[in-house]
């Protein structure tokens, strides 16, 4: 069983518009490639990690891992399961083992050939607490794993589970070797279509075609150079220039800016990462479920969200988006209600006047336009917030899920069971890393749903989930963004994924 069907639709300038089943199109015709070529990217943030297990933050992480390293299974633009390193799978009739058949004849980046063993090795690392991995709660319901042969590996769960082939698909599921694991943070050593070359932390990440890849003729391009300019303002002058060929994750005000360009233009899917506002449920007042309300009334999520984004978002209910089967239209996303606040505020005895910090990662103008349009509406309630603008470095190292309240955003997942259970269910990783909620309800309805294979009892369940964090939720999922790149012309068949990520296999320059 699949979830939501994302079918991109793309101009030169813009334009995903959702779910179908169709193939993706050719994003442009193909063109001659300039011999020998390298494609330079820009990112605003340079990488947190390069061990792929221990990753938490999208970007440049996340694009450096899909395209150096391969997973059992892959997902298109339309989020459908793919063959990866896994070339079939199939499950028994209860959904509890699992089988995978192995590609032959790969071979890591340094010669070493890929087997079964290495499949073991990296599910088991990512079980593992001291690796500390966000999957690993994904992945507790794996009672054993085993090598029946080289090529191929067996997964058993304790419980039914029909989403494991897409959850094998997540970056941080990226096949490592157990041989070359002293070395994974300095050299990484993957399957993927390019090979890592150098990392020069602020400066560039840089890759260079895998000429034994195991799929035929790619990658095109011989080397990507991942550079990091942190200010959108120099990294799109530098792509008007020519001196950077794409730039990633554009914020909207660039969006416009590129669509006039004669040399350049922009790519836009819709996509399922999610932009909101954090409480901490362990510490004061956000303990107090009436304060937790109150706060949900403060919030115009339309309003925050044309604020925020310019008309490059969609307000949300929870992280499962708009464009999805389960998303529940028949509940209104409505404005904010300041007098329902304030009476649970004076419930709670939270004083006119009371002052809180929110921490704002920075080098986000849209994340911090939200933090402001939320100060604004919490001063009409009697709250003073003080914005905390922290570089972006330091506040997923020491302030994300440390401090009471911030604004934080997410790359989105591929199904329901990935966009919540790891968020909202009492033994989540992220929930436990960011916001500590625990509520036994919600817990039940989340494990029902990722054990049936019925569409429609996940439906069902999901749509209950919905409804649940109306009344209790452990923050304000505000919206989910579009997702776009400016390219310059010379660019040719980066497929850009609702999972933003930029595939370069097929990527190709011309002079």
């Amino acid at each position: 069983m699949h979830d939501a069907l994302l079918q991109p639709r793309i101009t030169r300038r813009s334009a995903l518009q959702m779910v179908g089943a169709a193939a993706l199109p050719t994003l442009i015709k193909p063109a001659r490639a300039a011999e020998p070529s390298t494609l330079r990217v820009a990112f605003a943030i340079q990488p947190a990690t390069l061990d792929p297990q221990k990753m938490r933050v999208g970007g440049v992480d996340y694009n450096y891992v899909y395209n150096c390293f391969s997973r059992l299974t892959a997902q298109d633009p339309q989020l459908q399961v793919q063959p990866d390193l896994a070339t079939s799978w199939e499950a028994t009739e209860d959904l509890k083992t699992w089988t995978f058949h192995l590609r032959p004849g790969v071979k890591f980046h340094n010669g070493k050939p890929f087997d079964a063993s290495d499949v073991v090795f990296t599910f088991k690392r990512i079980l593992d607490k001291d690796v500390g991995s966000v999957l690993r709660v994904n992945f507790s319901i794996v009672d054993s794993i085993e090598a029946v042969d080289p090529l191929t590996v067996r997964f058993n769960l304790s419980i039914p589970y029909a989403d494991l082939p897409a959850a094998a698909a997540a970056y941080q599921a990226a096949i490592v070797s157990e041989s070359t694991l002293d070395t994974l943070t300095t050299h990484p050593i993957g399957t993927g279509p390019f090979k890592f070359v150098e990392y020069r932390p602020g400066d560039q990440l840089v890759m260079e075609r895998n000429p034994d890849y195991f799929l035929p003729g790619v990658p095109r391009l011989d080397r990507v150079i991942i550079r990091i300019i942190p200010e959108f303002t120099t990294s799109v002058a530098a792509l008007e220039s020519g001196a950077v060929d794409a730039v990633f994750d554009l914020p909207p005000e660039h969006i416009e800016k590129l669509a006039k360009s004669s040399v350049a233009h922009v790519e836009e899917v819709q996509a399922g990462r999610w932009q909101g506002i954090i409480w901490n449920c362990e510490m004061k007042p956000f303990d107090d479920p009436r304060v937790r309300r109150a706060f949900n009334k403060l919030i115009d999520k339309p309003a925050i969200a044309e604020i925020a984004m310019f008309g490059h978002a969609t307000p949300t209910l929870t992280p499962i988006p708009p464009f999805h089967p389960y998303f529940r239209k028949d509940i209104p996303i409505g404005g904010a209600d300041i007098a329902g606040a304030k009476k649970l505020l004076a419930e709670a005895g939270i004083p006119s006047g009371w002052e809180l910090e929110m921490f704002v990662p920075g080098s986000n103008p849209a994340r911090e336009r939200l933090a402001t349009a939320f100060r604004d509406a919490a001063k009409q309630a009697g709250i003073n917030v003080q914005l905390r603008i922290a570089p972006p470095d330091k506040f997923f190292a020491e302030m994300e899920g440390k401090v009471r309240f911030s604004a934080d955003g997410f790359y989105g997942r591929a199904t329901p069971d990935l966009m919540t259970y790891s968020w909202y269910h009492s033994s989540g990783s992220w929930n436990n890393t960011l916001w500590h909620y625990k509520n036994p309800e919600v817990d039940k309805v989340l494990d029902a749903a990722r054990a049936t294979n019925s569409a429609t009892e996940q439906a069902k369940l999901y749509g209950r989930f919905q409804e649940m964090l109306l009344d209790d939720s452990p923050g304000s999922i505000i919206y989910v963004q579009n997702f776009a790149c400016g390219f310059s012309n010379k660019v040719h068949d980066v497929v850009v994924s609702p999972l933003m990520v930029l595939d370069f296999s097929k990527a190709a320059l011309t002079a």
